[in-house]
């Protein structure tokens, strides 16, 4: 005979102090909150501006549809995910999350901009760079042998 047992989806907490970042994961409730966990689903870091939030949609709406009860936090969470409206069928599924603007990794410069193609002071070239220690090293030799 099989016992039921009250799954419940919530926070795991990581990191150090004043600096916390949780995992969502699926847990038995008797289970301590930073305890054994049955799945990990998604990430969320509250400390980032935005906050980061990655739910993996397709496990929670499995978990949420076998009865597992979210608590309030991952309920917010889910909410902002657009996943809660989702399970129960409401409308603006789509969420509200924010992401953060992403950054160009080169954006070309400007005529204007400061970044020039080439170095300010003029590059030497490798040729005359070579011949100019073989013109010492003669003129050197020139002087010691009319000494």
């Amino acid at each position: 005979m099989t016992t039921k047992v009250a799954v419940k989806i919530r926070l795991k907490r990581f990191g150090k102090m004043r600096a916390p970042y949780y995992r969502i994961v699926v847990a038995d409730s008797r289970t301590k909150r930073d305890g054994r966990a049955i799945e990990e689903i998604g990430k969320y870091h509250p400390t980032e501006d935005p906050s980061y939030i990655e739910v993996n949609s397709e496990r929670a709406q499995y978990w949420l549809s076998v009865g597992a009860q979210p608590s309030e936090q991952v309920a917010q969470i889910l909410k902002i995910t657009g996943d809660w409206q989702k399970f129960k069928g409401l409308t603006g599924s789509e969420g509200r999350l924010k992401t953060k603007a992403t950054k160009d990794a080169f954006v070309a410069p400007e005529k204007s901009s400061v970044i020039t193609k080439e170095a300010i002071t003029p590059k030497k070239k490798v040729a005359e760079a070579a011949e100019e220690p073989a013109a010492a090293t003669t003129e050197a030799a020139e002087t010691t042998e009319a000494e």
